[in-house]
């Protein structure tokens, strides 16, 4: 986009139905923009970016479950059976693999 000042006595005036109007207000909502900006960045043929990325949320779902499944099997090992869980080897390699999951999701999560 330009840093140009924009002359708000000189809009730019579209006709639109009112189901046009509702989806134009809903994508601008999606995209976090004004329908100013929408309509503007659509019209200059700038891409519009979502301020929702529906696959970054499937993806972090995903990990998030792993982690859970992770996290789950850790405190079985730990608690539920003291003394007869795990080897310290397979403890610290599903720690490692915890350790792993949390920097993906940070990773995913700087994305959104």
């Amino acid at each position: 986009m330009t840093n140009e000042t924009r002359d708000r006595r000189c809009p730019l005036r579209v006709v639109v139905s009112a189901s046009e109007r509702s989806r134009i207000e809903e994508r601008a909502q999606a995209a976090g923009l004004s329908v100013s900006a929408y309509l503007r960045t659509a019209g200059l043929c700038h891409p519009i970016r979502s301020s929702f990325d529906h696959a970054a949320v499937v993806e972090l779902a995903k990990v998030n479950g792993d982690q859970g499944r992770l996290g789950g099997l850790l405190k079985l090992w730990l608690a539920d059976r003291p003394g007869i869980g795990a080897p310290e080897l397979d403890v610290r390699l599903l720690l490692d693999r915890i350790a792993e999951l949390q920097g993906r999701l940070a990773e995913i999560a700087g994305r959104i």
